[in-house]
C-alpha cells in the first residue's frame, strides 16, 4: 500500500505549526489575527486544518519568519529537475 500525503494532511500539519508558533510567542488567536489583519475565526479554522488559503498560509509564515524557508524549499524543488509533468 502506498502511503500518500494528502492535501488534508498538509493542511493539518500547517495548522499544527501555526498553533505551535503562536503558543511559543504567547499569542492568542485574537492577537495573531489582529497582527495579520484577519479574523480570529480564520486563525481558528487554519489551525484546525480547514479552509486554509494560500494567502493566509503565507501571511502566517511571514509573521513567524518562515517565508524565506518556504521560498528556498520551493526553489530547491524547482532546481532539482525532478518535477514530474502531469501531462
Amino acid at each position: 500500500m502506498i502511503d500518500a500525503v494528502t492535501i488534508k494532511d498538509v493542511k493539518l500539519q500547517l495548522g499544527k505549526l501555526c498553533k505551535q508558533k503562536r503558543q511559543n510567542y504567547e499569542l492568542s488567536q485574537e492577537e495573531l489575527a489582529l497582527a495579520l489583519g484577519l479574523s480570529r475565526y480564520t486563525i481558528q479554522k487554519f489551525e484546525n486544518g480547514k479552509n486554509a488559503t494560500l494567502d493566509t498560509a503565507l501571511k502566517i509564515a511571514n509573521h513567524f519568519n518562515l517565508l524565506e524557508k518556504f521560498y528556498k524549499l520551493l526553489k530547491d524543488v524547482e532546481n532539482s529537475n525532478n518535477i514530474d509533468s502531469l501531462y
